[in-house]
């Protein structure tokens, strides 16, 4: 099995305080790896320190078949902005793509691959939208579609449907299946943090559920189970409950 990427006993502290505690886990190249546990248990840290965003000790290496360093699409959990702001959404595709200020119009080559991104995934029409005015399925389509711009080979996502209704959630992580099917070359490798222990077992190949530390990591049907979940979000009959009602977890006596 070929890697995407290697965490090898990553640490982050802030402040004198243990935020992350040596994470060690080797994601796995053109396959969906979901990241879970509670809140506050370090999800968005690792993604952070993964993507250098925060100071970690440990490693941190990328080593996907393509032989380089991988093109990189990060898509945050949110995206902090006026939405009164007179910005449509080809003006924030364009972002940071042209030397030009955007009032004087977006270059043809940043238009049209703004708007295969958006064609990608199932955005065409937004182009000239406001910004302010979109939905939130329609927002996370439009963030999606400014991380894929440049035909990464990681994408990496932080809670990339929150806000959003579970069956907004299950399209949109049909669309990344898609477009992951669809990549030509490099395998599409998708890091995703999520809340959804539903859609994480239909749709991962890997869980990493983290709390601090790695509380388990492997294929969904084999460590999505009711110790595992008790160790890593605390001994929570409620939520355990839930899964089995959802098909997640089989039902046992007591459960």
């Amino acid at each position: 099995m070929s890697l995407a990427v290697r965490l090898r006993d990553v640490s982050v502290k802030r402040d004198g305080t243990s935020i992350l505690e040596s994470i060690t886990a080797d994601f796995p190249a053109g396959a969906v790896t979901a990241i879970v546990g509670p809140n506050g248990g370090g999800k968005s840290t690792l993604i952070h320190a993964m993507l250098g965003l925060a100071q970690c000790s440990g490693e941190v290496r990328f080593d996907l078949a393509c032989g380089h360093r991988p093109r990189v699409g990060y898509v945050p959990q949110r995206l902090d902005f006026d939405r009164a702001a007179p910005i449509s959404v080809l003006d924030f595709m364009a972002l940071g793509r042209q030397k030009l200020p955007l009032w004087f119009g977006v270059r043809r080559k940043v238009r049209e691959r703004a708007l295969a991104a958006l064609e990608l995934v199932h955005a065409h029409g937004l182009e000239d939208r406001p910004l302010g005015k979109l939905s939130g399925g329609e927002l996370q389509r439009v963030k999606l579609a400014f991380a894929l711009q440049d035909r990464p080979e990681l994408v990496v996502l932080d809670e990339p449907v929150a806000g959003v209704d579970p069956a907004g959630e299950e399209v949109f992580c049909d669309l990344l299946e898609h477009i992951q099917r669809s990549q030509i070359g490099c395998p599409l490798t998708i890091v995703m943090v999520s809340h959804d222990l539903t859609t994480v077992k239909r749709h991962a190949a890997q869980v990493l559920g983290l709390r601090k530390s790695v509380q388990f990591f492997g294929p969904p049907d084999e460590v999505l189970t009711h110790a595992n979940l008790a160790r890593a979000y605390g001994p929570s009959l409620g939520l355990c409950r839930h899964l089995v009602e959802e098909g997640v977890l089989p039902g046992v006596a007591g459960v």
